[in-house]
Order: structure tokens, then C-alpha cells, then sequence
């Protein structure tokens, strides 16, 4: 701007404080600048990847995704190097606010599978919310099924299930909010993400936690 390069409505700005009317039209070296919407994906994260804008020593989620279309994306929430499935990608970082706020409560859905059997009593004790260390207070109540006899499906999936004495061995994010994982997507394939999808998952808040009597069956 200061080398006189920029133009609005035909006119020469150097003035970078400048105020754009709705439909100003704006020129850098003689090249019409359009503004691109706010764009928001899904990803399949494979293990091995960290979700960071950049890491030196290991590949990030956002070098899945063509460099024409990387510019300006962060990674809305995080999953460890080795935890795979469901990573939200904008540019957009209010709406990245409301998926990711604490008190907003989004949950989330995992794949876990588990060292060991998940004992009746272990599973009690998520859904009713445990003590992590170095914690002040328990954890929120947590939804368990048991989908196998090593499986299960709950949130702050490693640290809870440490803390009732088993280990988690692999996990997979399957949902966050309303939005399921695309089985169409390979690990490390994107897309974009419905108008649906979106709304959803600006809106998004605490789902419905079951009773301690509820079935506990294979799925």
C-alpha cells in the first residue's frame, strides 16, 4: 500500500486504516482482489500427524490439504499424534470459539479400544464423572456403551479411563456435536462442510446423559 500498488474504486490508498463501503471494489497491481468466504472442513486424521499450523519434527493436519486452500485454516480443537478420526478445519475463528468453548459443552464421540475388559464398576464411574489427577473437580458425566469386549465410547477418553485403572490403546474420534465423520474419507482425506453441518455445530451443546441403569449391551 505504501508503494501505491493498492486501488479502491479506482483510486490510489496508502492509508491502511481505510474503511471499506459494501461493494468497494479493490485492485493490487491491476488485479481485482475478492474476498473469499469463511470455509469449513472435515478431515480424517491419520495417527502420526499433530493438528498444529506447523511442527519441525512431525507432519500436521493442515499439509493434507492443498496449499491453494490452506492459507489462513486452523485447527479447531486438538487430537494427540496418535489418536485418529474426526479434525475441524476453518478460518472462521468465531465460529471455531463456539465449537471449542468450555461452557458451551460441544461433546464428542470416541472409538476406544481398551487393554483390558471395561469393568460394570469402571463404566459406573465415568458416567458419573472421575477425579483426573492434578484435577480440582470430577470430570463431566460421561455417555458409555460397550461395543465389544475391549471397547468403548466416551470423552476425555485417556486420562478417565486411567483413572478407573485400565489403559486405552487405540482411539478414534467418530463426532463432534452433530457431525459424524464422513465414511466416504479415507485417512487424510477432507471436505467441506455442509450449511447443515455448520449451523449444527455453532449450536451445538451438552448431550444427554444416561442413567446409571441404562443398558450397557453390545451394539
Amino acid at each position: 500500500m505504501r508503494a501505491g500498488r493498492v486501488a479502491v474504486d479506482g483510486a490510489r490508498v496508502r492509508d491502511a486504516a481505510l474503511r471499506l463501503a459494501d461493494g468497494a471494489a479493490v485492485v493490487l497491481d491491476g488485479v481485482a482482489v475478492v474476498e473469499r468466504g469463511p470455509r469449513y472442513f472435515m478431515l480424517h486424521k491419520p495417527a502420526g500427524c499433530v493438528c498444529a499450523t506447523s511442527d519441525g519434527v512431525h507432519p500436521t493436519v493442515l499439509e493434507l490439504v492443498p496449499e491453494a486452500e490452506r492459507d489462513g485454516l486452523h485447527v479447531v480443537g486438538r487430537l494427540d499424534l496418535d489418536v485418529t478420526g474426526l479434525v475441524l478445519l476453518t478460518d472462521d475463528g468465531e465460529w471455531s470459539h463456539r465449537v471449542t468453548a468450555p461452557r458451551r459443552k460441544c461433546p464428542k464421540t470416541y472409538l476406544a479400544e481398551l487393554a483390558e475388559p471395561l469393568a460394570e464398576a469402571a463404566a459406573a464411574s465415568l458416567r458419573a464423572g472421575v477425579r483426573l489427577r492434578g484435577e480440582e473437580r470430577e470430570t463431566r458425566p460421561a455417555a458409555v456403551e460397550t461395543v465389544g469386549d475391549r471397547q468403548g465410547r466416551y470423552h476425555q477418553v485417556k486420562r478417565m479411563v486411567a483413572a478407573v485403572g485400565n489403559r486405552v490403546l487405540t482411539l478414534h474420534r467418530e463426532r463432534v456435536g452433530p457431525v459424524d465423520l464422513d465414511p466416504s474419507l479415507a485417512p487424510g482425506a477432507w471436505r467441506s462442510l455442509t450449511a447443515e453441518e455448520v449451523a449444527g455445530l455453532a449450536a451445538c451443546g451438552p448431550p444427554a446423559v444416561p442413567s446409571e441403569g441404562t443398558s450397557q449391551g453390545p451394539s
